[in-house]
């Protein structure tokens, strides 16, 4: 029976007799979306909005006047709590959860590998036989040892050295997870080895926040704010995915095993309608948004926005602003939400920068500002940009910092996945540079060359319809083809990959940035000796201006006289990620962040191994999963067509010489042709296959810098090359016999 037959008895409740149908085809028939229960009144997000945290309100609810005091000057001032305090936290922790319904806590941490870890343990003691209370202490609150031997360390630990500890971090709010039978209270934490070298992505992170407080500190005293105690990072991260249905994830072993398609031919319509984009949410994946959204609201995470991306089946949230810990914490746990409530509405989110080949993948923008202690950002211009000295300065760091470490912020965000993605027209090139908009140039400019000229921050914009509205025009335009682009009173790095953990690029834009701040102040302070402030200042900012002009680009990054521009400008175009990553190695980088106790010269080295190791790791798993499944399942369905063809070829050879059958011989000719092309296409896909195979083995000899060189030299465009004669083998085998589904379903199949 074909399928259309199927269909038709399906639609009309007719049972027309069985027949053969491919499993891909069966799938489509399966795929439905998840029926939902109504909610007539919606809760409002306030009424719950951070339940399942334990908030700084909730801590004032259940800690003494004084404990709660300590803790606010713990936070503020760094003054440490007492033992005794750290007990009765603990207990008003246990008591919150426990009123919540958990029964065990974990030290939740992110460690090398980039996602999150934890080791559950219930609140339970023993009180005599058979006996138990619930007990929670300060010590077991602050310090915990998962062990965790087995995560990632480049060579800061043996394996025979198993002790890890992880410790409480305050400045992070603990948070409940929800299971569907129980619930769980997590501890943000960071991980330290037996000797205390950082084995996560917080530790650093942390580390580089106090370092940008202290030298922005430093500016703003210059500046005459003597009452600044404290400054920050804040960030909001725009997080890209794609959903597809669930059934169609099971049945392709590459993005169950790679998180991307390694085959598949380009559906005839993608992207090029720009149909998608904006456009009206479907009901199953606005009811998905919705789900994701009160579970994020639960745990404290601002998501604000959400919408339909460029790509079909590409979709956006983004929140609002917070501090950049907070903000880490909250990103990965999103992600985790975003992946667990897509499997409830028999969905499947995909995170990977590229999953799809052909249409745009996904990144995630970060939105990166600095703020102090007294509400004020330091990236907002003010009314008029050229009379904001202090903004100017801080602008003129930010410049210095991306024009001289350019190198560690491609470092980065160099991973396998954003291999596929940066350079494509969908995301900002390998190379860094600034966007700041034609205002702010022209008001660099001017000071450049020490002249002065007035230059409003907005300007009106009249529409001349008396029923819309005048606006106000932005400092700046967007671009999106920038990697580092300024965007009204924050940057955005859009360079970063949607899967990443973005703690280890804030934590080098952080310390870039307090580097550079203190280049700022020192240079301020010495020109402004014995002179008027303001003059020396504005010199000391034009100077910069001047020698970082090199890296500011207000054009198309995409274009190809950009890449040649930026050579001519010396700026580094680096596409690999092992090239990339040499960056942590340098010597004046290690310098750099040693200076701010960031990372020690072992811990930097070690997330080279790491991420080097994690790199050929990743490749080889693609590289493997791209062999099983021409062997298990492209070529054996190459085959079956291949038999088909030659099989009807045969029959009419046949009937032309015995049955005298009158047959053209172009008709003939035209089936031979067919099925020369089709064994051609087989062959070559083969041919390939056993060529990666023996590179695979090849690479096993190397070391792990050889192997990623080699990988990235040889074995992708190895893999691009199986890839092509796949797609085009897809192309041409009939649906019965490919059991693979196609883009033109998984990506528009509702």
């Amino acid at each position: 029976m074909s399928i259309r037959q199927e269909t038709l008895s399906r639609i009309n409740g007719i049972d027309i007799g069985g027949g053969k149908m491919g499993v891909r085809q069966e799938t489509l028939n399966k795929i439905k979306g998840v029926e939902l229960k109504k909610i007539d009144m919606p809760k409002k997000v306030s009424s719950y909005f951070g339940e399942n945290t334990f908030s700084i309100t909730a801590m004032q609810k259940y800690l003494s006047k004084n404990t709660f005091d300590a803790f606010k000057k713990w936070m503020s001032e760094g003054v440490t709590i007492s033992k005794d305090q750290a007990d009765e936290i603990a207990n008003a922790m246990k008591d919150w959860a426990m009123s919540k319904g958990a029964t065990y806590y974990t030290h939740w941490f992110q460690p090398m590998t980039g996602l999150t870890a934890e080791k559950h343990d219930s609140f339970i003691s023993i009180t005599g036989p058979g006996k138990v209370i619930e007990k929670f202490s300060g010590s077991k609150l602050i310090q915990g040892e998962p062990d965790a031997s087995s995560f990632p360390s480049g060579g800061i630990r043996a394996t025979f050295e198993a002790r890890g500890y992880t410790a409480w971090d305050p400045s992070s709010p603990a948070f409940i997870i929800e299971s569907q039978l129980g619930k769980t209270l997590c501890i943000p934490t960071i991980f330290i080895s037996y000797h205390g070298e950082a084995l996560d992505k917080k530790l650093p992170l942390l580390r580089s926040d106090e370092a940008l407080s202290k030298a922005a500190v430093n500016l703003l005293k210059l500046f005459g704010h003597k009452d600044v105690k404290k400054a920050f990072s804040t960030c909001g991260p725009e997080q890209e995915y794609f959903l597809i249905d669930k059934n169609y994830y099971n049945l392709r072993q590459d993005l169950v095993m790679t998180g991307r398609t390694l085959v598949g031919a380009a559906s005839p319509k993608g992207q090029q309608l720009e149909d998608q984009y904006f456009g009206t949410i479907k009901e199953r994946v606005v009811n998905y948004m919705f789900e994701v959204a009160e579970e994020a609201y639960k745990l404290g995470i601002p998501v604000m926005t959400r919408h339909n991306e460029v790509a079909p089946h590409q979709y956006e949230f983004a929140p609002i602003f917070e501090e950049s810990n907070i903000a880490a914490d909250h990103n990965q746990l999103l992600m985790e939400i975003m992946k667990k409530v897509a499997l409830r509405h028999n969905m499947v989110c995909l995170l990977h920068e590229k999953p799809f080949a052909g249409i745009n993948g996904s990144g995630k923008h970060v939105n990166w500002s600095l703020g102090d202690d007294k509400g004020n950002n330091l990236l907002n211009p003010g009314d008029t940009p050229e009379d904001s000295l202090q903004f100017l300065a801080v602008l003129a760091a930010v410049l210095r910092a991306v024009y001289l470490h350019s190198d560690l912020l491609r470092a980065s965000v160099a991973m396998a996945g954003n291999e596929h993605r940066l350079g494509a027209n969908e995301a900002p090139p390998a190379i860094i540079s600034v966007f700041l908009g034609a205002q702010l140039t022209k008001v660099l400019d001017v000071i450049e060359k020490g002249a002065k000229s007035s230059v409003s921050k907005k300007d009106i914009i009249d529409l001349g319809i008396a029923r819309l509205p005048r606006f106000n025009k932005d400092a700046t335009d967007r671009n999106r083809t920038s990697p580092f682009a300024f965007t009204g009173n924050k940057f955005e790095f859009r360079a970063v990959g949607s899967s990443q953990n973005i703690s280890t690029p804030i934590t080098i834009v952080n310390t870039i940035i307090a580097d550079s701040l203190d280049y700022v102040a020192d240079k301020i302070k010495k020109a402004s000796s014995g002179k008027d402030f303001n003059t020396a200042a504005l010199q000391v900012i034009a100077q910069i201006i001047k020698e970082t002009k090199d890296i500011r680009f207000e054009g198309n990054n995409y274009a190809e006289e950009w890449v040649k521009e930026a050579k001519k400008r010396g700026l580094p175009n680096i596409a690999s990620t092992y090239e990339s990553l040499e960056a942590l190695t340098k010597e004046k980088n290690i310098a750099l962040f040693e200076k701010y106790k960031v990372f020690s010269k072992e811990e930097l080295v070690a997330r080279y191994h790491i991420w080097i190791h994690t790199y050929d790791l990743i490749l080889e798993i693609e590289a493997n999963t791209l062999v099983e499944m021409v062997n298990a399942s492209i070529v054996p369905a190459g085959y079956e067509y291949e038999k088909l063809l030659a099989t009807n070829l045969g029959r009419l050879a046949e009937l032309k010489k015995v049955a005298g059958m009158k047959l053209d011989t172009a008709v003939l000719k035209d089936k031979v042709e067919h099925l020369k092309d089709v064994s051609s296409k087989i062959y070559y896909v083969r041919r390939n296959t056993g060529e990666m195979v023996k590179l695979l083995e090849k690479a096993h000899t190397l070391s792990a810098e050889k192997r990623a060189e080699l990988y990235f030299e040889e074995l992708k465009p190895l893999m691009d090359h199986i890839r092509k004669h796949v797609d085009q083998l897809e192309c041409v085998v009939s649906d019965e016999h490919w059991d693979l589904p196609k883009y033109r379903e998984m990506l528009f199949i509702k």
